[in-house]
């Protein structure tokens, strides 16, 4: 079909939204329940693949929040009610219903492409609107704080158009739109890793796999690679491998290759997954953790990935852009309806609470002394409860003492399983 000849017309709104994936999906729908007027640009058509595949009870939170629940609970994802830990044998799970923090004890493993485009949708029967294949070239963030902003658009035709927003919101995730046109981006403090990654038809015989778990296995030598195996409701699973680039060099022949050599190189797994077919190309990402100079302004905010990517270890990501959502829009809402608004204080700083708890804990799975925790034989149930609320998602909640104080009282746990296990 021949492109139609119009040029869209330039449009000007209250928020603006970068990217339709969840945080974009749930700041959409919080804003137009609050009677603002938002548009969401996104560049790509869904549905398309992302990973990120096994949520976080603490997510469902948000889902109901935004209206979403019934859509995701009707859908057919893969139920999912905790996480399971593999290491030379030693075989552990956390029940996320066994948590410390009140809130959803489970929740689904979805695959992504289906998950997203039915936030969206449901977003968009709700009333707003979505455009898709629209993508943001440019913004003038105007002559001060009080400016209203204004971003070049082009959509799929190659048709340019403008945008004018008192506000915007970047949940364009790994596009990280905004970090790259203001020139927000510096290095993450975690080191570069890669990860390779597919879906595959897993034809898993094993009576004892625990379908409602995702399982997270660790290299029988090298305890700073790990492998994750999600299971869906339709006898797919995504299985990857994350790990420093160097300690995949030893790797011949292309993705999938190196992949099943990685895998077959954890015995679990190479049986669970005897019998596996893969389903699509597979495909990777390396150096994505990610950082950046300023989260929020008076005149944007960036939510989710577009901010900060720690590692998909404890599938933090959409909870973190979830997370992101809520408390940009309930911040932006106040600011639209004329209240003073310190972005640092409201927004930045009690959002940087939660995503640098779970970096603790991504530090210490690497450095190896979150995993001497996990495979502890005998832990303590009530601290058990704690940690199992932070893998659950609830890592606000400074009402838990692993939280408020992540990095001293996970390193206090570590001694202790350290000095009973050289004591045995």
């Amino acid at each position: 079909m021949d492109a139609p000849k119009e040029t869209p017309r330039d449009i000007n709104i209250d928020v603006v939204i970068i990217g339709a994936g969840p945080s974009g999906a749930i700041a959409a729908s919080l804003l137009h329940q609050q009677g603002k007027q938002v548009l969401v640009l996104e560049k790509q058509h869904f549905p398309r693949f992302s990973i990120g595949e096994s949520l976080l009870p603490y997510c469902m939170q948000f889902i109901e929040q935004a209206g979403m629940l019934e859509a995701v609970e009707q859908a057919g994802f893969q139920f999912k009610n905790g996480a399971a830990f593999r290491h030379n044998g030693t075989y552990t799970t956390f029940d996320f219903t066994e948590k410390f923090t009140q809130g959803p004890g489970t929740t689904f493993q979805v695959q992504r492409g289906q998950f997203d485009k039915l936030l969206a949708d449901t977003a968009v029967s709700q009333g707003v609107e979505i455009r898709y294949g629209h993508q943001v070239n440019d913004i003038d963030l105007g002559q001060n704080a009080s400016s209203t902003s204004i971003l070049t658009v082009t959509d799929e035709h190659d048709r340019v158009y403008h945008v004018t927003a008192k506000y915007v919101l970047d949940a364009s995730g790994f596009g990280r739109v905004l970090p790259r046109l203001l020139h927000l981006e510096k290095p993450s403090n975690l080191p570069a890793r890669s990860a390779i990654f597919t879906h595959i038809e897993d034809n898993i015989t094993d009576a004892s796999f625990d379908r409602e778990k995702i399982l997270i296995s660790v290299h029988p030598s090298q305890k700073d690679i790990w492998y994750w195996l999600i299971p869906f409701s339709d006898g797919r699973c995504s299985v990857g491998v994350v790990a420093e680039p160097h300690l995949i060099e030893h790797c011949q022949g292309d993705l999938e290759e190196q992949l099943w050599q990685l895998l077959n190189e954890e015995p679990g797994l190479k049986a669970l997954l005897s019998n596996a077919k893969v389903l699509q190309p597979c495909a990777s990402l390396k150096g994505y953790s990610a950082n950046v100079s300023t989260l929020a302004t008076s005149q944007f905010a960036l939510l989710g990935n577009a901010g900060e990517f720690l590692d998909p270890v404890f599938s933090s990501g959409v909870t973190i852009a979830m997370q992101s959502a809520s408390m940009a829009v309930e911040t932006l809402i106040k600011q639209l309806d004329g209240n003073e608004v310190d972005w640092q204080q409201e927004y930045a700083k009690p959002l940087m609470q939660g995503v640098n708890t779970f970096r603790t804990y991504v530090q210490a799975w690497y450095d190896g002394r979150f995993q001497d925790v996990i495979f502890y034989d005998d832990p303590n149930p009530t601290i058990k409860q704690m940690i199992c609320s932070i893998l659950a998602g609830y890592a606000w909640d400074t009402n838990n003492p692993f939280v408020k104080d992540s990095e001293r009282r996970l390193n206090m746990i570590v001694d202790l399983c350290r000095d009973h296990n050289k004591a045995s």
